[in-house]
């Protein structure tokens, strides 16, 4: 049975037990296996990027071809893993999956491209990460379906070109900045993953809670919905600790109560904001008077990873106006301030 075979099957029963042999947690077990929307019609939100992907994937059905290489950017959790594995259900073909940090040397890429058949789907998750030896293969295999061999070296150096077949190649990033223009421009279809509205995390916590077996009220599914970041990996995560809570301290049932009791032992508040999301903020307020303040000096007092604040952090706080990125560095702004129930310091927000 092909791998992809394999995934299916098991992603249909569900259980952890029949799961591939990866080192995953309990949530994205869960997450990845069980909620994942398998079809375009499924999807929830992201109606423009949906709306081009379902046009593509028909004329490329029409023309007995594969699409062109796609590129999906956006923040963590927004649904860039999901919508390459939809293209590949929809498109009826294997996918293979990797990371830019997993393919050290040229040879871990090569081996995956000699096993492509036609129409398979190669998805590359953190694409930026790439190393540039291996970004270098890309280069070929994607424009002229082929890789090149050397042999030998110096006067005796030969070249062979291998010939692929005609593969499509899905990029995810969190970072696009990062990506070489070399690469980017080789990819025809470039697609940005925004937040998710309330509204669309209500009808996604809504049909989890379905898939889980769970009951969930209207009030109960808003509450879940307006705290997770505008995010759908993080609603899933937050419904399955409320269901847990309601499960052993409540009826069973998930209600607006039962959301507040159950997400403040995890730490989230009416905002969103994670104790993560909370230390960054008065750290700014607390050592550095509310900004500005370079990203490396934040992380070294949070003895934290700056990449981590870059990409898990700040693209909320930003979407929601509670920090603000100048030339100088960060800066919180008065709707934190007022989140605290701090007073503004006296002159911070003058321009």
């Amino acid at each position: 049975m092909e791998e992809k075979d394999v995934g299916q099957s098991r992603a249909g029963q569900g259980t952890a037990m029949e799961l591939p042999n990866e080192s995953v947690n309990e949530d994205e077990v869960s997450e990845f296996v069980t909620l994942r929307p398998k079809v375009l019609d499924e999807y929830i939100g992201q109606t423009e990027v949906i709306e081009a992907l379902s046009i593509t994937i028909q004329a490329a059905l029409q023309r007995k071809e594969p699409p062109d290489h796609i590129l999906f950017h956006g923040p963590p959790g927004l649904g860039k893993t999901t919508l390459a594995h939809i293209v590949a259900e929809e498109m009826g073909v294997d996918i293979t999956t990797s990371s830019g940090p997993a393919l050290e040397r040229g040879g871990d890429l090569l081996g995956i491209l000699t096993h492509l058949d036609k129409g398979n789907v190669l998805f590359i998750d953190e694409i930026h990460r790439l190393p540039k030896v291996v970004e270098e293969f890309l280069y070929p295999a994607m424009e002229d379906f082929a890789v090149d061999f050397v042999f030998d070296k110096g006067v005796h150096a030969r070249s062979h070109r291998y010939r692929l077949e005609h593969f499509v190649l899905i990029g995810a990033t969190t970072r696009a900045g990062l990506l070489s223009a070399p690469l980017r421009e080789r990819f025809g279809i470039f697609r940005t993953l925004d937040f998710y509205s309330d509204q669309e995390l209500v009808e996604i916590a809504k049909r989890s809670a379905a898939l889980l077996d769970v009951p969930i009220d209207i009030d109960g599914s808003y509450e879940i919905a307006r705290r997770s970041r505008g995010t759908p990996r993080i609603a899933n995560r937050l419904l399955k600790r409320v269901r847990d809570y309601a499960q052993v301290r409540g009826s069973g049932v998930i209600d607006r109560e039962t959301v507040k009791q159950a997400l403040e032992l995890e730490g989230v508040d009416e905002k969103g904001l994670s104790i993560l999301d909370r230390k960054y903020l008065k750290t700014i307020i607390d050592f550095y008077k509310g900004g500005p303040v370079g990203i490396e000096a934040i992380a070294a007092t949070l003895q934290e990873e700056s990449d981590t604040l870059v990409d898990v952090v700040e693209p909320y706080l930003l979407n929601t106006g509670f920090l603000t990125r100048t030339s100088a560095g960060r800066k919180v702004t008065e709707k934190t301030y007022h989140h605290f129930g701090l007073a503004m310091q006296k002159g911070l927000f003058d321009t």
